[in-house]
């Protein structure tokens, strides 16, 4: 069956599915029903936990070996295998085999990228809506943001006016990781007192002088150097680098978007609008790599972002840092780099 993100945890209370798929391209919401389920899973019994990513490396029998083997001491298990292309690839076969007689010790979850619509209609996938439970997260749509925003705030005891939200909204753009990390932050520095502007001036002042959404505009603009500076005080402070990774996968896509499926003539500034895009200096950014790279210098960025992610989730020997320098040196490249 297939369920809205809202709908899980009343889900999970009637009782576990012996099979998972969360797929998405929004990290926190896809962590955060993903949780969910592990929770769920830990309070049923489901401790041991074997984790597994869906490369070109995987091998596939060793995932049907696992699920078809009695695990030691009677102890149930959850196994949980990324899938960050949203494609099983040599897989298939084997996940098929499990949903014919999911076995009763094993939650399987599946971690995905967003599935395309080829996906959905394979066998597997078939096999999984009878057997199990298919949650997609969709991205919170730009004009729902602030909503969005108010609604987290109010389920964690914050009260905000109108001027902060709209401060808040048109700070984060969007990005959920980070404003999750705002709002944690504010609910550690306000103590329950309503949150107005001049408390989110304070507080938050855009993250600092040095943060994620400054580093993806110097990425997109060709600024390797301010962006490699940026990079090392974001790893010295300890930043998560999911949140700015998918501000520039988001980007990226769109900048591809603008220069393949905008036709001659039309207006960028009114494309990027109708995409949530307001603030000028990002819309300039975006414009300004539209017309600097080419769409294989593009893809070869989704790459490495790709390859950061992985990175980022402990599946590298390097760190995502590593890889981000790698994207200000690309991205830098001129029109016939």
């Amino acid at each position: 069956m297939k369920t809205q993100p809202g709908q899980l945890p009343q889900l999970l209370k009637k009782g576990l599915a012996p099979v998972y798929l969360i797929s998405g391209d929004e990290p926190l919401l896809v962590q955060e029903c993903c949780d969910q389920v592990r929770k769920a899973a830990r309070d049923a019994g489901y401790q041991d936990r074997l984790t597994y990513h869906a490369d070109h490396q995987l091998d596939w029998n060793s995932v049907a070996d696992e699920c078809n083997a009695m695990s030691l001491f009677a102890e149930k298990r959850r196994i949980e295998i990324h899938l960050p292309t949203g494609k099983l690839g040599d897989g298939r076969k084997v996940l098929e085999q499990i949903l014919q007689a999911p076995p009763e010790d094993v939650i399987l979850l599946l971690i995905s990228a967003r599935l395309d619509a080829a996906e959905t209609k394979r066998k597997w996938y078939k096999d999984l809506q009878k057997t199990g439970v298919h949650v997609p997260v969709w991205p919170v749509e730009a004009d729902k943001f602030a909503n969005w925003l108010q609604q987290r705030a109010s389920n964690q005891g914050l009260s905000l006016t109108r001027g902060a939200l709209g401060m808040l909204a048109e700070r984060l753009e969007g990005n959920l990781l980070a404003a999750s990390q705002e709002l944690d932050r504010l609910t550690l520095l306000t103590n329950g007192k309503t949150i107005d502007e001049e408390t989110v001036e304070q507080a938050v002042q855009d993250s600092a002088r040095f943060n994620g959404f400054e580093l993806v505009t110097e990425l997109l603009t060709g600024k390797a150097g301010h962006a490699s500076r940026i990079i090392g005080v974001l790893q010295q402070e300890g930043e998560n680098p999911l949140g700015l990774l998918s501000v520039l996968v988001r980007d990226l896509n769109m900048i591809i978007e603008l220069k393949t499926a905008l036709p001659p003539g039309d207006n960028p500034s009114g494309f990027l609008k109708k995409r949530g895009v307001f603030q000028p200096r990002r819309a300039s950014a975006i414009q300004q790599a539209a017309r600097r790279l080419t769409l294989p210098r593009l893809n070869q960025a989704l790459a490495l972002c790709s390859q950061t992610d992985r990175a980022a989730k402990g599946f590298d020997d390097l760190t995502p840092w590593h890889y981000l320098r790698d994207l200000s040196i690309l991205l830098a490249a001129t029109r016939n780099g």
